[in-house]
């Protein structure tokens, strides 16, 4: 067992439960699973899951984790919903010392959001918290993210790894990513043909910005 990893399922007492495990400061990997009912990954049926899933019971209670020392987070499959990734994005900022102005930047480098539906609000509230701007891995996948969203990535200036499989992005969602400040930094961008049509497909395949390895991969799609 890896002393540095941490799992637990959300629930009311998940707060607490939390916080007493990351104080110990070994302790730099998060895992949060959703409820067990909303977390059989091999059974997932997209179809199944409601227009507007409703999140946990008490997620607004995630705000009070102290991230500090976590290096990675995956909260995958977590309903967290809009309001969800605004209380993710200020985790932290209810331990900072008064006498501190604003917090530095956090050591999160990987952030697995994997099917939280927490749209381009919840993904701007979050690219906007300093707890996330180290973030060099972001998976987020099946999050109804539209432009407005990948526009807001520009918060992580630091990604080298992207995954925005399965979120409706259009030619403008392509355009905007490829307006971001880390595009040329890019070593793995996973997206499908049908998340940015065929329009955005060919901005991808001939943008100078992206590097040319992931360039090619798009002038094959």
């Amino acid at each position: 067992m890896d002393a540095t990893k941490v799992t637990v399922e959300w629930s009311s007492e998940a707060p607490l439960t939390i916080g007493g495990l990351l104080r110990d400061p070994a302790v730099t990997s998060l895992r949060i699973t959703a409820p067990a009912r909303d977390d059989d990954a091999d059974d997932w049926d997209e179809e199944n899951w409601d227009a507007d899933p409703a999140p946990p019971e008490g997620i607004g209670d995630i705000a009070s984790l102290d991230l500090s020392r976590i290096v990675d987070l995956d909260v995958s499959y977590l309903r967290l919903g809009p309001l969800g990734a605004e209380a993710l994005a200020v985790a932290s900022f209810v331990h900072l010392d008064p006498a501190e102005e604003r917090i530095g930047a956090g050591r999160v480098e990987t952030l697995d959001l994997r099917y939280c539906y927490i749209g381009d609000a919840g993904l701007t509230a979050i690219a906007a918290s300093s707890t996330f701007r180290n973030v060099r891995r972001l998976h987020l996948q099946a999050n109804r993210i539209g432009a407005a969203g990948v526009a807001a990535l520009t918060g992580f200036p630091r990604l080298e790894v992207l995954d925005l499989r399965y979120n409706d992005l259009g030619a403008a969602g392509a355009e905007a990513l490829l307006a971001t400040p880390f595009i040329g930094r890019l070593a793995r961008l996973n997206l499908y043909r049908t998340d940015v049509g065929d329009a955005g497909a060919k901005l991808l395949a001939h943008a100078p910005q992206l590097p040319s390895a992931l360039r090619s991969l798009w002038r094959s799609v």
